[in-house]
């Protein structure tokens, strides 16, 4: 079974460890998780590290899609499940069968959540849509994240990460127009859309604490990534122009002797002359007419930016972001992912965790971002095996051992 950890580890940090008695802020709420994949289950993983007592509902043999993303030593227990699906317990649930919907609709019975993440109506046709089980609990808060929403054109479509950036506009937008689109290389819309299912369940729970009324909520990829650009949007609708932030004259990403400097030139006076000045140019590109305005810098932006990689490929990383950092502009080397974790920062704010799985021993993952000082995030327990927690759940919902059994037996819980 999986290990129960009281407290992070010191590789937390301060800013982690329980300073406090006061309980964890979503303790007593019961959450009964339908999610899979990254969108969902990102979601009820950061109610769960603040407390909540997450049911997570898998299918028997298979279970969630994310214990089989990639071929991994540890199987069903890889890096990839196990980093979103801690303080969990998992029950593998035939759904299909008459039987298996009755345990769930026991769970259902006074759950102050349930949160799924599965096309549009998908719930509703196994028996679990929000009129279904607001008959029975009214108080229910009904969440669920999907593609595009149950209405339009593109409803009947199931959500994924890339698709969304290619529907809303986002994957369209880059850094130069000769730039041929491409897939962002992170789950950026599914973490996107599970934040703001969290925020949707968290807005719904409070709702109920001060009026006693459950509801239904709704987010979509789609309006996630289209909210994701309201200030680009909002450009687009009012004045006919395309903002494009990655594309401004005095910023971009330049290649040095041994990596790569990103430079912001803005939010400071006289940007062009500092970047002059800190690339160590003879002449101040502010005088050249074809540099003069933001306007000309636009029009000419190519043959600025051929200067800036000129003189960036002399020198190396560390060498040209101590020079930019003495004229006040905003910039930092590229760092891969192992220097990113590696990183003094990192360890700073405490993002790295440690906890003991049975299966695999020492898991290593990322700690919940948000930091709350009087209760801070909690890891009880590391991500649960495939339906570890069938008996332990159902007993506590009043199921009796031969009960059990007999369902074990008709394989309704595996």
């Amino acid at each position: 079974m999986s290990t129960v950890v009281s407290e992070v580890t010191e590789q937390a940090g301060p800013a982690t460890k329980q300073e406090t008695a006061v309980p964890l802020p979503l303790e007593g709420i019961k959450v009964v998780d339908f999610t899979q994949v990254f969108m969902g289950p990102s979601c009820t993983q950061l109610l769960g590290d603040y407390g909540a007592d997450i049911i997570k509902v898998e299918r028997p043999g298979a279970g969630d899609i994310s214990r089989n993303s990639f071929p991994d030593k540890d199987g069903q227990d890889n890096p990839i499940f196990l980093s979103i699906n801690r303080n969990k317990r998992s029950i593998s649930v035939d759904t299909r069968t008459d039987e298996g919907r009755d345990v769930l609709r026991v769970l259902l019975a006074d759950a102050d959540v349930v949160v799924s993440n599965f096309r549009s109506g998908v719930m509703e046709r196994m028996g679990f849509g929000y009129e279904d089980l607001k008959a029975q609990n009214p108080g229910i808060i009904w969440a669920s994240g999907t593609g595009f929403g149950p209405d339009g054109p593109y409803s009947h479509k199931g959500g994924q990460d890339a698709i969304a950036q290619a529907y809303s506009g986002v994957m369209w937008r880059r850094e130069s127009e000769d730039a041929k689109p491409g897939i962002y290389p992170t789950t950026l819309c599914d973490y996107i859309t599970g934040m703001h299912l969290m925020q949707g369940i968290l807005l719904a729970l409070r709702t109920r604490e001060a009026h006693g009324v459950g509801q239904k909520v709704e987010v979509t990829m789609y309006d996630s990534m289209l909210h994701l650009q309201m200030q680009e949007a909002c450009m687009q609708l009012n004045r006919g122009y395309e903002v494009n932030w990655g594309a401004m004259p005095l910023s971009g990403v330049f290649e040095t002797t041994d990596g790569a400097v990103c430079m912001v030139g803005g939010f400071t006076p006289d940007p062009l002359l500092r970047i002059s000045k800190a690339l160590g140019l003879e002449e101040d590109l502010t005088l050249r007419p074809e540099f003069a305005t933001l306007e000309e810098q636009f029009k000419n932006k190519p043959a600025l930016q051929a200067i800036f990689r000129e003189r960036m490929a002399t020198n190396s990383t560390e060498y040209w972001t101590g020079r930019l950092e003495e004229q006040g502009l905003l910039n930092a080397p590229v760092h891969t992912l192992e220097q990113a974790l590696a990183d003094a920062q990192t360890a700073a704010n405490g993002m790295i965790v440690e906890a003991e799985h049975p299966v695999v021993g020492t898991v290593r993952m990322l700690n919940a971002p948000i930091r709350l000082s009087a209760t801070p995030p909690s890891i009880r327990r590391t991500a649960p095996q495939l339906g570890e927690h069938n008996v332990e759940v159902l007993r506590e919902n009043g199921f009796d051992d031969q009960t059990i059994n007999r369902l074990q037996k008709l394989g309704v819980l595996r």
